[in-house]
């Protein structure tokens, strides 16, 4: 609740009086709102029943995980798209991905910085309030400055030079005047300027800016999926002095740990090792059975220090980007790769924190503090589990030393299956996302695509970097210490809605007035896990939940069922983790390099920031990984595959492919000879006429006719047939035509003859599109 309005008279009010209460309040949960009437008793459950109704009308929406707020209401802090000028030249705003009628904000001039000021089609950061004539937005900073610009690959021919967009979705096709474009070849990658000005038909006219490269070069996915999504590369010469001047700091102050037998367990290509664990048993007799444990995280606060240049990049950047031939790094390689990384013998600077467990995986104390340490061995997570596993099960230890597995690694795992037991009673969600990885091959073109693989060494530094976590979240708020918060608000009713619609169609119960608890999912998940269904499932329920984001308030992590949850522990590759090192040193008093007053009353801001360059690098990691893929296949256009369908969309059919992982489309303009009504209650395509059925999650067989390197796109043909129809289904409503039509039907009519999909047949050049998720 944002502000406590004036108390009325007690009793339950009506429908508008709360309304009014939550349009002064900005929001509140329904204890805040019975105190706030003081209501008891059966009033209380009225107004739950009221709270339903408003919520059934479309004028109540839900704010966080227990809060509501009046339907239509914006946040007070968001990303917003400058998205009209009035005949006075005041600008408005709507909040990303809002939908058309979301309310628009006037966009408040900033009188304190007049060369800020954005234009037309520019990405803010806005605070909203409501004002006398309605919402008004003002400016934090602008996001992004580049949305005239287009990124696309040179096309020649004798009459003109053409610049193609890589992006799918765009239509700016600029032409480029014969001068700019004789250095240049046909097939190049350049950046160019939509150049402004009145056009009243044809392709617009544009600059070039840029050659990035070519795009048969087997890097270009990366380097496409960098200046498509405005990824930042490089750092300044001020920034990569200021990182060459940092030097180590002495024990003052500090805790020496370096004769505590601390690893590393990392990817086998990792550079930049945040995190080193150790364990040990409890000697304490009142603790028969418990455990020790330490995570040591490097101290990226004692070199990146607030109002630095090089604290500002690292905001900027917000994280690292990792693609498969090379990284975006948030700090610069002499500190991500050096002094930073807590290297196999090298003394380095930690923020440490020494956990205590019970034999049942509960967590009984904690304490932080601020040391010295030196990695006493550096392991990928295949040589843990190798050593761990032994020679019965195809390991071995010839890489690993008798004393690091009798003084390291086995108490480690022992520690980690008492964990276990705290995680198992916990219950947090058990959703299974394969991913697959890239591997180049020595002269940079792709070598192979294999699934990635999960060993329980890479479970067992989950559960101790999960712990780790909550010990930050704890002890910032035991000091009163405000933080940022790692948050997963729980599904809302509507995808749970959905879900329940789905399962119905695959013979599965599900109650859709039960609150959603991780518990329930993961028994919906353990039901069918040997079933034709499982797949179908887990992807299904991995789409019906929130996404996470950073936020100065705490709304708990549903995913993995806590209360409270920050992230400490990757502070060279996320400066979330490095906002909440530096609340930890304020906090606990441990140097004068912790979180300052301005930065505290900047995490709304800088939660946004960083949450929309997480969701930034996931686009350009997803995006760059589409088109590896697309490369990786195409030589393989004309091969047949098996998959499975994950997406039903009206224009046709997703199906990812069991062999690679990889996704594209089936237009609907290659199903058959009728129209397909798209229900997206049962997600499925249904024949108008015979009813039958491409339902998602079925394993199909399809063939590759068009793999689109420099789009990611990948087109398929079906060659399964559809399920029969339905016998208890009603009969099918109107829908998109399939083979032989003319693509979709005109509005209110679906008769031949409306307008064509882009792209409805193969060759027309329809490109794929992947449905990335994570976690």
């Amino acid at each position: 609740m944002t502000r406590s309005p004036k108390r009325p008279p007690a009793g339950l009010p009506d429908k508008d009086t709360l309304l009014a209460f939550l349009r002064e309040a900005g929001s509140a949960e329904k204890t805040d709102i019975a105190r706030h009437f003081g209501l008891k008793g059966g009033d209380r459950r009225a107004l739950r029943e009221m709270i339903r109704e408003l919520e059934a009308e479309g004028r109540l929406g839900k704010r966080g995980r227990k809060g509501f707020s009046e339907a239509g209401a914006l946040p007070p802090v968001g990303v917003a798209d400058v998205v009209e000028r009035d005949v006075d030249g005041e600008l408005y705003v709507r909040l990303v991905e809002a939908s058309p009628d979301a309310p628009r904000a006037i966009l408040v001039a900033d009188n304190d910085r007049p060369g800020s000021a954005p234009g037309l089609g520019d990405r803010v950061l806005a605070k909203f309030a409501r004002g006398v004539d309605g919402w008004e937005a003002r400016l934090i900073k602008k996001l992004d400055t580049e949305t005239n610009r287009v990124l696309g690959v040179i096309r020649k021919s004798n009459r003109e030079v053409r610049v193609e967009p890589v992006d799918r979705r765009s239509k700016d096709v600029l032409l480029v005047s014969h001068a700019q474009g004789a250095d240049l070849r046909d097939g190049d990658l350049v950046l160019a300027a939509i150049e402004r000005g009145e056009q009243r038909y044809g392709p617009r006219r544009g600059k070039i800016l840029e050659t990035i490269g070519r795009e048969d070069d087997p890097r270009a996915a990366s380097l496409i999926a960098i200046a498509a999504h405005n990824v930042p590369m490089g750092f300044s010469e001020k920034v990569q002095q200021e990182a060459q001047d940092q030097e180590l700091p002495s024990l003052k102050g500090r805790e020496d740990l370096r004769d505590l037998p601390l690893i590393t367990i990392d990817p086998a290509d990792a550079r930049d090792h945040d995190d080193a664990v150790f364990a040990q048993r409890d000697e304490d007799p009142k603790n028969p059975g418990g455990w020790i444990v330490w995570v040591a995280i490097a101290d990226v606060a004692a070199y990146v220090r607030p109002g630095t240049t090089l604290d500002r990049e690292a905001r900027e950047k917000g994280n690292s980007t990792y693609f498969p031939d090379r990284v975006e790094p948030m700090l610069p390689e002499v500190l991500s790769n050096g002094l930073c990384s807590l290297k196999h013998g090298e003394n380095r600077a930690c923020l440490a924190v020494r956990m205590i467990f019970d034999k049942d995986g509960r967590k009984t104390g904690h304490k932080f503090l601020r040391g010295l340490m030196r990695s006493h061995a550096s392991l990928s997570y295949e040589q843990a589990q190798a050593a761990i596993d032994g020679p019965e099960a195809g390991g071995g230890t010839d890489e690993v030393t008798g004393p690091i597995m009798d003084l390291i690694l086995y108490p480690l795992w022992n520690a980690y299956r008492a964990m276990l037991k705290g995680r198992l009673k916990r219950s947090p969600l058990a959703i299974e996302s394969p991913e697959r990885k890239v591997l180049m091959d020595p002269g940079g073109g792709i070598g192979t695509i294999e699934p990635r693989k999960s060993l329980e060494a890479h479970r067992l530094i989950e559960e101790m970097m999960i712990q780790a976590n909550v010990c930050a979240a704890e002890t910032l708020e035991q000091k009163k210490t405000p933080l940022l918060y790692r948050v997963h608000d729980a599904p809302s009713q509507e995808k749970l809605f959905n879900l329940g619609d789905f399962l119905q169609t695959i013979g599965k119960p599900w109650n859709k007035g039960e609150p959603a608890t991780t518990k329930r999912f993961n028994k919906l998940l353990d039901e069918t896990r040997d079933t034709p269904h499982a797949e179908v499932v887990n992807e299904v329920v991995l789409r019906t939940q929130m996404q996470a984001v950073y936020s100065p308030e705490n709304v708990g992590h549903f995913g993995l069922n806590l209360d409270r949850y920050a992230h400490f522990t990757s502070p060279i590759r996320r400066y979330s983790d490095l906002i909440v090192h530096r609340g930890l040193i304020r906090g606990l008093g441990l140097g004068k390099d912790g979180l300052t007053d301005r930065e505290i009353a900047e995490l709304p801001a800088i939660a946004e920031q960083v949450t929309m360059t997480e969701r930034r690098s996931m686009a350009a990691e997803r995006a760059a990984m589409d088109r590896y893929m697309a490369a990786f296949l195409s030589e393989r256009v004309g091969a047949t595959f098996t998959g499975r369908i994950t997406g039903v969309t009206r224009f046709g059919l997703f199906v990812r492919l069991d062999e690679t992982g990889a996704d594209g489309l089936v237009p609907v303009s290659t199903l058959g000879g009728e129209y397909f009504h798209h229900d997206d209650r049962v997600h499925a395509l249904v024949g108008e006429r015979s009813g039958q059925r491409w339902t998602l999650g079925r394993t199909v067989e399809v063939k590759l006719v068009e793999a689109t390197p420099v789009t990611g796109g990948l087109v398929f043909e079906m060659l399964s047939d559809p399920a029969p129809r339905d016998p208890n289904a009603p009969a099918a409503r109107l829908g998109v035509r399939g083979r032989g039509g003319d693509g979709f039907p005109k509005r209110g009519g679906g008769r031949p003859g409306g307008p064509k999909p882009r792209g409805g047949k193969p060759s027309g050049g329809l490109k794929g599109v992947r449905k990335g998720k994570r976690r």
